[in-house]
């Protein structure tokens, strides 16, 4: 296959080549990883001969922390968190953990894929997607869920879902004509019909109402690849199943007989690293007096886990004598922990485009995750897999796989950005979408 190098710059076709009557279904799988539609030892079938018959790129650079709400952001907005606003899955909260994840859509600070696509007119639909509470889609059923009302208690998915889903009824619309009645444990990851269900309710809204954009989150690949590392037999249950739904949102364009005017981008959020010990900074603070788990309001450095890095966030700011003296913690560590992880600097932090308030971060080699604990052990045996490492490796990148309307068949991109896919998205649909820092690439696109 030709191969389309990451030098190649911007290139400007007509916005109304690709934009006639046509249709784009980003699909996005967590915890996709390249090798699962490369290897046809990877049982992703469907996924494959979409590749065969499109482009697909070899491994896709995601942002730091690699984790799912940052990483969908970018996705849909085609540039890196210090800009967009979402910079974790859930906010710093140094004085209480309260379970909160960045649910509104709200917090993020720049255009769209979703908002440029109602200015134009161009219907849309999120299934499932993060940071989408409140999103301008005109059907929308959100990941959002409300927390136990009481300690020890169970979160509840489903009136959050009938209460925040748009159009008002659209939930159980959905109920009613797509998947039946859904329960709490039908939203369980730990159960592959939570996939089977967003590829009903993905397939139905694009018969029911052909919308020029749908983007969907699947993620029963991530759960599984959290519990059992890269490989596993629960893994490859879960790549079968979300074969098996792309195949089903394909047929859905066949049935509303939209199928040749339809682009399919198939994508994730980033890779997944096996991992066998922990280890927990706050705990560092909490021995030089810094930070106090029995008093958390007066705390002057805490530590923001994120998987496979953690953020220093400091209650001042401008504080630069409390910033010297972590430093010097870590620094003065023993080099048998010390080796264990790289410090990140600011600079470092705004050349890869990370959460401006944070003042430095921690990078972990492989195989090593960060607890939020500030108590007990510095380092403690984990299990399992995780991601949220700094993106310079790539065991951590995820894939890309195109096909369909305005896409060349046998295109390959070596390596590419998560924030170059908003600019595909918004060439095909003919969006003027200067804000977007990634790179189109024009041996991606058919020369209409």
């Amino acid at each position: 296959m030709k191969k389309i190098f990451a030098s190649i710059g911007l290139f400007a076709l007509s916005f109304s080549t690709f934009a006639q009557d046509s249709h784009v279904i980003l699909i996005s799988i967590d915890g996709l990883r390249p090798e699962f539609y490369k290897d046809a030892n990877w049982s992703m079938v469907n996924l494959r001969q979409g590749m065969q018959t499109g482009a697909y790129s070899d491994g896709v650079t995601g942002v730091f922390p690699t984790v799912t709400y940052p990483s969908h952001t970018t996705i849909i907005t085609g540039v890196k968190p210090i800009k967009h606003g979402v910079y974790y899955n859930t906010p710093s909260e140094p004085l209480e953990v309260t379970g909160k994840w960045i649910w509104d859509y709200s917090t993020i600070k720049v255009p769209t894929i979703f908002s440029v696509a109602k200015e134009k007119g161009l219907k849309t639909a999120s299934v499932f997607w993060p940071v989408s509470v409140g999103s301008p889609a005109d059907y929308n059923i959100p990941e959002f869920w409300y927390l136990p009302e009481t300690k020890g208690g169970k979160r509840n998915m489903t009136k959050a879902l009938s209460e925040n889903s748009f159009p008002k009824g659209l939930y159980e619309e959905i109920q009613q004509n797509a998947t039946g009645k859904l329960e709490e444990i039908d939203f369980d990851g730990d159960y592959l019909s939570i996939d089977d269900n967003m590829s009903r309710i993905s397939s139905y809204l694009i018969r029911q109402y052909k919308p020029s954009f749908l983007a969907v989150h699947l993620v029963a690949v991530d759960h599984f690849e959290h519990e059992q590392g890269r490989d596993g037999d629960k893994v490859r249950a879960s790549l079968s199943s979300v074969d098996r739904g792309i195949k089903a949102i394909i047929e859905a364009t066949e049935k509303a007989g939209i199928r040749e005017k339809t682009t399919f981008i198939i994508t994730g959020d980033h890779g997944f690293v096996d991992i066998h010990t922990a280890i927990a900074p706050n705990i560092l603070l909490a021995k030089a007096g810094l930070y106090d788990p029995n008093n958390k309001a007066a705390w002057k450095a805490y530590f923001h886990s994120s998987g496979g890095s953690a953020f220093l966030h400091l209650k001042d700011k401008n504080d630069t004598k409390t910033l010297e003296k972590v430093k010097q913690i870590l620094d003065q560590l023993p080099a048998n922990q010390k080796n264990l992880f790289a410090v990140k600097d600011r600079a470092a932090l705004d050349a890869v485009g990370s959460d401006p308030n944070a003042s430095l971060a921690i990078a972990p080699v492989q195989g090593i995750t960060i607890s939020g604990a500030a108590t007990g052990d510095f380092m403690r045996a984990s299990s399992g897999g995780t991601h949220g490492f700094f993106p310079d490796f790539k065991e951590i990148q995820t894939g890309f796989v195109a096909f369909g309307k305005g896409i060349k068949p046998g295109a390959v991109v070596p390596e590419m950005g998560l924030q170059d896919i908003a600019p595909i998205i918004a060439k095909l649909l003919g969006l003027n979408f200067p804000s977007a820092d990634g790179t189109l690439y024009p041996g991606l696109l058919v020369n209409e």
